[in-house]
C-alpha cells in the first residue's frame, strides 16, 4: 500500500495514494505545487551547496546532518513519481559501504558521538526514502540500500546500550519490518525505544529531557525537551506498540498526547514554545511572539496524529491534525513555493528583512529561500507529496473521510467522488460514482466547531455522533450525501492560565485561523461591545459556487487605535488613550508575509467595557 505508515493491527486501515486522488483545491493544487516547484527547489539549492555532491565524494558540505535532507526529498520524490528520483537514487546508492553504514560526514569515524552525530537518524531518513520506494513502485536499488543499511543497525545495536540523539530511526525500522516481516528490524526498534530515558545519552546544557531521555518513555507524562524529536520518538513508540500488542505502551503516549494538546499546543496546531532547545515549555507557557512552532514539528504532530488515529479510531486526533495542516503546514510555503517558514510564531513586533539566499536564522521574520539547517522545505515536500494518504480510512464496512477536500476515493468497490469548496465554505458533496451491492457506510468526521452541521442523504440511513456521522446504504452510482458546515466566524478566547495573552482574543472560521497583518506601527485593541466580526464578502454554501484559494475569505473587526498617554515609562495608571475606531482587515494565517515585511498578529488584545 503507498502510504507512509501501513500497521499491521489498528481500528482503521489507511488508504494509500493508490486509492486517493486528490483533485484541484486548497490541498491538490498544494501538491501540485510541491511537483512543479518545491522538490525542484530543494534539488536545485542541495545541488548548489554541494549537499548531493557529499554522495559523489567531494569534499563534505553542510551539517552532520545533510544526508537526512537528500533522503527526504528522495521520499518525497517517490511518492510523486518523480522522474528525477533515478538519477539521486543512484548517486546515493554508490555512496554505500559493504557493510551497509552510509553516512558522508562520518566516513571512517563511526559512532563517535551519539548525541549530535545524528547517524542513526539520517539512517531513519534513508530507510523511510526506502520504504516510500518500495510502497510507490516495487523493489528498487533504494530499497536494497534500506535493507542493507538496517542490517548494519541491528548487527551493531541490537545488544548496543546506544540510541541516537534524535529519534527517527524507530519508525523507520518499523515501516520497513511492515514491508519485509523480517522480526529484527521491530526487536531492533523496541529496544531503541525501551533504552531512552534509562539514560542512555550524556547530560547536556539543556538537561537529558532536550533528548528525551530523562526519562524512560512508558513514566513520562508529557511531550517535552525538543519538539521535533518529542514527535519523532513518540511515532516510533506508537508504531512498536501497536506492532507488538503493547496496550499499555500505546496507552503512554495517548496520554502524553492528551496533556499536550491540554496546555502546551498552540491556537494554530503548533508545538514548541522556547527558541532555547527549539523545546516544548512548560504547561500554559505558550507565548505567541516567541513561539517557536518549527514546521517540522508539525509535520512530526500530523505523523503522530495519523498512526494515534488508525490505532484507535478517534476523531480528535484528525482534530488536530487539520488544526495543524492548515495553519502550520500550509503556512510555511510562500504561494510561489520557493520560499519557507521555519518558525510559525503568532506574532511578529518587527518586520522581517528578505532574504535572497541562504538565511542563518531560523526564526527570521519572513521566509527564506533556504536555511542554513533546511530540515523544514523537505520535511513540507513529503508532507505534501504524501498528502492523499492522510485523506481517508477504510473501516470495517466503508470508508471514513477525515479531510475534506475535492479527491476522488476507492475502496473494496466503493468509489467516491468529493466537491467542495472547503475551507472557505462549509459545503461538500461526496458522490457515489460505483458501489457493491452490499450495503457500504460512508462516514465523515464533523470538526469540534461543527455541532450544527447538516447532512442530508435521502433515503439512507444516518447516525450521528458528536464527531462522526456515518450514512448506510446499498449504494448505487449517482447517489449522493450532502454535507454542510456552520462557516460564522468564531471569537476564541485563551485558557486564563495561558499568562502571555490573557485578555486577547482571536478569530477563526471553519478550520482557519486568522491574523491582523499590518505594516502600520500601531497596537490595535478590538471593542467587543459591537458586533465584533463581520464578513468582508459572503460566502456561498453552494457547490456551484464555492471559494477558491484565489479568493480566501477575509474578515474585519471593528478595532481601536491606541496613543500612549504618558512617554517614556510603560508602567502606572492608563499608559494610553484610545484613538479612532475603524475596520481591520484579518486575513488566513497561513497567507501572512506573501506581500513583503509586514507585522502581524493571531491574538488581539480585548478593550474591556
Amino acid at each position: 500500500m503507498a502510504s507512509p505508515v501501513v500497521p499491521s493491527a489498528g481500528a482503521l486501515t489507511p488508504l494509500g495514494l493508490n486509492s486517493v486522488r486528490l483533485a484541484p483545491g486548497f490541498w491538490g493544487d498544494r501538491r501540485a505545487l510541491n511537483q512543479e516547484v518545491i522538490i525542484g527547489h530543494c534539488l536545485a539549492w542541495m545541488e548548489r551547496l554541494g549537499w548531493v555532491g557529499n554522495f559523489r565524494g567531494e569534499p563534505g558540505r553542510g551539517r552532520e546532518f545533510a544526508d537526512s535532507e537528500v533522503y527526504k526529498l528522495l521520499e518525497a520524490m517517490a511518492w510523486a513519481d518523480d522522474r528525477r528520483f533515478e538519477a539521486l537514487e543512484s548517486i546515493v546508492v554508490r555512496a554505500q559501504e559493504a557493510d551497509g553504514y552510509l553516512n558522508t560526514r562520518w566516513r571512517g569515524d563511526r559512532y563517535r558521538d551519539f548525541e549530535w552525530g545524528h547517524e542513526l537518524y539520517c539512517f531513519g531518513h534513508l530507510i523511510q526514502a526506502g520504504v516510500a520506494r518500495w510502497r510507490r513502485s516495487g523493489e528498487g536499488p533504494l530499497t536494497r540500500t534500506a535493507c542493507l543499511a538496517a542490517d548494519h543497525i541491528c548487527r551493531r545495536f541490537l545488544e548496543a546500550p546506544e540510541v541516537c540523539g534524535h529519534p527517527g530511526v524507530e519508525m523507520a525500522l518499523v515501516e520497513l519490518y511492515r514491508i519485509t516481516g523480517a522480526d529484527r528490524y521491530l526487536e531492533m526498534a523496541r529496544r531503541f525505544v525501551e533504552r531512552r530515558g534509562t539514560p542512555a545519552l550524556a547530560d547536556i546544557e539543556f538537561g537529558r529531557a532536550y533528548f528525551q531521555d530523562d526519562l524512560p518513555v512508558r513514566d513520562a507524562k508529557v511531550f517535552r525537551g525538543h519538539a521535533v524529536r518529542a514527535m519523532y520518538l513518540a511515532c516510533g513508540t506508537v508504531d512498536v506498540a501497536v506492532e507488538t500488542g503493547d496496550e499499555a505502551l500505546l496507552s503512554a503516549v495517548r496520554a502524553q498526547w492528551e496533556r499536550t494538546v491540554a496546555g502546551r499546543v498552540h491556537l494554530t496546531g503548533g508545538m514548541g514554545s522556547r527558541h532555547a532547545g527549539e523545546a516544548f515549555g512548560d504547561d500554559y507557557e505558550l507565548p505567541p511572539d516567541r513561539a517557536y512552532s518549527e514546521t517540522c514539528a508539525a509535520v512530526g504532530s500530523l505523523m503522530l496524529s495519523q498512526r494515534l488515529l488508525l490505532a484507535t479510531g478517534d476523531p480528535r486526533y484528525a482534530d488536530l491534525a487539520e488544526r495543524t495542516l492548515y495553519n502550520v503546514i500550509a503556512t510555511s510555503p510562500a504561494l510561489d513555493g520557493r520560499s519557507f517558514h521555519y518558525t510559525n510564531p503568532l506574532q511578529v513586533r518587527v518586520p522581517g528583512e528578505p532574504s535572497e539566499g541562504v538565511s542563518p536564522r531560523a526564526e527570521s521574520a519572513l521566509r527564506a529561500p533556504w536555511f542554513s539547517v533546511s530540515c523544514c522545505p523537505n520535511n513540507l515536500a513529503r508532507t505534501f507529496a504524501s498528502l492523499p494518504a492522510y485523506t481517508a480510512a477504510a473501516t470495517a464496512d466503508g470508508i471514513r473521510i477525515h479531510h475534506l477536500t475535492p479527491a476522488e476515493i476507492r475502496h473494496d468497490g466503493l468509489v467516491l467522488q468529493v466537491d467542495t469548496g472547503y475551507p472557505w465554505s462549509g459545503g461538500a458533496t461526496v458522490r457515489v460514482l460505483a458501489s457493491p451491492r452490499a450495503p457500504r457506510t460512508i462516514s465523515l468526521r464533523l470538526p469540534p466547531w461543527a455541532s450544527e452541521a447538516e447532512v442530508t442523504a435521502g433515503t439512507a440511513t444516518v447516525r450521528r455522533d458528536s464527531a462522526l456521522v456515518h450514512v448506510e446504504k446499498a449504494w448505487r452510482p449517482g447517489d449522493k450525501v450532502r454535507l454542510e458546515l456552520p462557516m460564522e466566524p468564531r471569537w476564541i478566547r485563551p485558557d486564563p492560565r495561558i499568562d502571555s495573552v490573557r485578555g486577547c482574543v482571536a478569530v477563526e472560521r471553519g478550520p482557519i485561523v486568522y491574523c491582523a497583518e499590518t505594516s502600520e506601527e500601531e497596537l490595535v485593541e478590538v471593542d467587543t461591545a459591537v458586533p465584533p466580526v463581520e464578513h468582508a464578502e459572503h460566502a456561498e454554501h453552494t457547490e456551484h459556487e464555492e471559494r477558491s484559494e484565489a479568493e480566501p475569505v477575509e474578515l474585519d473587526v471593528t478595532a481601536t487605535t491606541v496613543r500612549p498617554r504618558r512617554p517614556g515609562w510603560p508602567y502606572g495608571g492608563a499608559a494610553h488613550e484610545p484613538g479612532e475606531s475603524r475596520n481591520l482587515r484579518l486575513v488566513p494565517y497561513h497567507r501572512w508575509g506573501n506581500r513583503g515585511p509586514v507585522t502581524m498578529r493571531v491574538w488581539l488584545p480585548a478593550r474591556r467595557a
